[in-house]
């Protein structure tokens, strides 16, 4: 199901007009939060938007995928729990679709709940991920990273640090 124009929620205060397409200014990064938690849209929005990133949001982990063809975000943030389809579930489908070439590689940053987490989230292919609670400094660092074609994981013991015994 494609979301309508209604239940895709640009927050912030980004004027539209500068990453539209024709538009006379460079356009800016397009971040796609997918949450139905208002405190961590209000997080994300604080450390995110602004004159140089666009947010947009969608409430349903379902409509992920459709808002990610249709939008063509240079980010994609995922809540771990959204309904009844999670930020898991949402990231292999992303991965799904440019396994088969229906989109080109797309990063994606997980909003894990714990530290364990961060396994999931690598199964997942994500690009990155950051454990809640959430802070603007530690969001923005990661989506400054993903952005810029790097990684960002927090979470997760080196394979060295695993090994150790402790």
């Amino acid at each position: 199901m494609v979301p309508n124009p209604s239940e895709v929620l640009p927050v912030g205060s980004v004027d539209g007009a500068a990453s539209r397409p024709g538009a006379s200014v460079a356009p800016v990064p397009r971040v796609l939060l997918a949450t139905d938690a208002d405190w961590i849209h209000e997080e994300v929005d604080a450390a995110l938007a602004g004159d140089d990133i666009e947010v947009l949001r969608v409430r349903e982990g379902v409509d992920v995928l459709p808002a990610v063809h249709q939008l063509d975000p240079d980010l994609v943030v995922l809540d771990l729990q959204i309904g009844n389809m999670g930020g898991m579930a949402a990231c292999m489908n992303i991965r799904l679709d440019e396994s088969v070439d229906r989109l080109p590689h797309i990063p994606v940053l997980i909003l894990l709940d714990r530290d364990v987490d961060a396994f999931l989230a690598n199964r997942a292919e994500a690009d990155g991920w950051i454990v809640k609670p959430l802070d603007a400094f530690r969001l923005r660092r990661a989506a400054t990273a993903l952005l810029a074609g790097e990684t960002h994981q927090e979470g997760m013991a080196t394979p060295a640090e695993a090994a150790t015994p402790g």
